[in-house]
């Protein structure tokens, strides 16, 4: 039977108080009980104190047995194979090494395989074994990047221990609802309970898994409380009709708008803008149009002119003229008035104009002209970079992949870009609105001019694993890298990710590459040796990665 333990009310409770304050001042200032100073007091101390320890646990009674816990729920999906639990042990026992750099040696580093272990287990929909729930939740707890692929295939006998053990109850905030189930979505009357009575954390659960089911319905339930709700959580439950975002929503988006949070009508106006259709996005169009128009009378020197010859010809530039003032209506339309520090209010407001309007509108407002040819066209006044960049982000934000290829440019462009690409984050964001195989043509197009010192960002966007032109542009240039003599840590980032994405049949293609190569004059010292280490460990790496998938697919 469960017991716990309350302590019997004695009078020596001061007892062992005041060894606890002879111990803080030492027994050069205060002696114990029955001991006179000198070396002997040390050693009264710990006899009264283990003396006292006895009796404290001695004085002990049972208190009522404590209800027992509901049994753990079934887990209904099937078992991991033998191989792969063994090899999940192996990944949850490997700690990462200290923080004193070093070298890695060529040993794959485990504890980045299990975010793509965890991932490959969940598209099989396999259970794992019970005895590792608890290294499961410890991964989780020290990693916040794993807890949704461990919470998912840890499953419900995981909530059922982290209501047990305060040190993971980080599962039950980051689970919707705790691991509380849902209602039916056809019972509209427990739908309309959970709503109305349930927590926060179920209430979001419940209008995520409607909204993604039956859009109409997650509105329509939402309008049903919305005028009651506080502004934090409407931001929240706003935030799901990203999810299935139609026209439909336009009406109560357009109410949104007047909400008396700031936070609130923002998120409305973005919504709303990236409906093209929507009556904001045509404000917010009208207020653009107003901004940025053809100018044709633009001069410059006609080809095989000269100076003396005085031959010119107009050519078409894109003129800008800021709004001058951020009025009442456009606030409403989620425009914010206040720039941040360092930026001028004029560019500010026109940016998020641009950002705002439909792409469709550019076309229409600048001679027919498409995508590619209207981000050719110059810009007058220095306003290139501040239209370009709010055409990345309307790009982006209404998944337009037309404009994101206009405004990245070939890969081998100069400046390591496109016209309209300001940053290799913008870049990055761009490329996600094209297709996977797209996306990896274009960055190894990128890594075949520029290398990889500034391919970082792009490579992370690429899908799992790397296309074979992607994975080959990749090896190649680290290939390059190592034949200079160049600094091998200046590569860690991308090797690390090879060996994270790089497609495991491409091991038997880097054998050639694991011996020391020879040095060159100007090479770093001993550089040649890290390159053989760190293509071990890739080879190495890659093996692993294909040993992992066959046992998960082994009945």
């Amino acid at each position: 039977m469960n017991r716990t333990s309350a302590p019997v009310d004695a009078p020596a409770t001061g007892a062992w108080e005041g060894l606890v304050t002879t111990a803080l001042l030492g027994t050069d200032r205060r002696t114990p009980p029955g001991a006179g100073p000198g070396p002997e007091a040390p050693v009264a101390l710990l006899d009264a104190a283990a003396v006292e320890t006895v009796r404290r646990r001695a004085g002990l009674r049972p208190a009522r047995a404590a209800e027992r816990p509901q049994p753990a729920p079934e887990d209904p999906r099937p078992p991991l194979p033998p191989a792969a639990a063994r090899r999940l042990a192996l990944l949850l026992a490997d700690r990462p090494g200290g923080s004193g750099g070093g070298r890695r040696g060529t040993a794959p580093d485990l504890t980045e395989l299990l975010p793509q272990w965890l991932a490959a287990a969940n598209a099989r929909g396999f259970a794992p074994p019970p005895q590792v729930l608890p290294a499961l939740l410890d991964a989780a707890r020290g990693r916040t990047d794993l807890r949704p692929t461990v919470l998912e295939f840890a499953g419900p006998r995981a909530l059922w221990l982290a209501r047990l053990n305060p040190d993971w109850r980080f599962a039950l905030r980051s689970t919707p609802g705790g691991g509380a189930a849902l209602p039916h979505l056809e019972d509209d009357e427990g739908v309309r309970q959970l709503w109305q009575e349930g927590l926060f954390a179920e209430r979001v659960a419940l209008l995520s898994a409607l909204r993604s089911r039956e859009p109409a319905a997650a509105r329509e339930l939402l309008a049903t409380t919305w005028s009651t709700e506080r502004a934090e959580d409407r931001l929240m439950f706003l935030d799901s009709l990203r999810t299935g975002l139609g026209p439909d929503d336009e009406p109560f988006l357009e109410q949104a708008l007047a909400d008396r949070s700031r936070n609130v009508r923002a998120t409305a106006a973005e919504l709303l803008s990236a409906l093209p259709g929507s009556a904001l996005a045509a404000r917010m169009a009208v207020r653009a149009e107003a901004c940025v128009a053809i100018d044709h009378t633009q001069a410059t020197q006609a080809a095989g002119g000269t100076e003396s010859s005085g031959a010119t010809v107009a050519t078409p530039t894109i003129a800008v003229e800021a709004p001058h003032e951020c009025d009442a209506d456009m606030e409403r339309d989620g425009v914010v008035a206040k720039a941040p520090a360092g930026r001028g209010e004029r560019s500010w407001w026109f940016g998020q104009l641009v950002e705002a309007a439909p792409l469709g509108t550019w076309s229409r407002r600048l001679g027919g002209r498409t995508p590619r040819e209207i981000v050719a066209l110059p810009v007058t006044d220095d306003w290139q970079g501040e239209l370009h960049a709010a055409w990345c982000r309307a790009a982006v934000r209404q998944r337009d992949a037309e404009w994101s290829r206009a405004l990245l440019g070939e890969p081998s462009a100069p400046e390591a870009g496109g016209p309209g690409a300001v940053s290799l984050a913008e870049r990055a964001k761009l490329l996600g609105t094209l297709d996977a195989a797209e996306r990896a043509e274009w960055v190894a197009g990128f890594i075949a001019t520029h290398g990889l010192s500034e391919a970082f960002q792009l490579l992370g966007v690429c899908a799992v694993p790397w296309a074979p032109p992607l994975g080959r542009a990749v090896v190649d240039a680290l290939n390059i890298a190592r034949d200079a003599g160049s600094y091998p840590w200046s590569f860690s980032g991308v090797m690390g990710l090879a060996e994270r994405c790089l497609d495991p049949s491409e091991a038997g293609r880097l054998d050639a590459l694991l011996a020391v190569p020879d040095e060159p004059e100007n090479a770093s010292p001993g550089a040649g040796g890290y390159w053989a280490e760190a293509f071990q460990r890739l080879v190495t790496t890659l093996r692993l990665r294909a040993a992992m998938t066959e046992e998960l697919n082994t009945p």
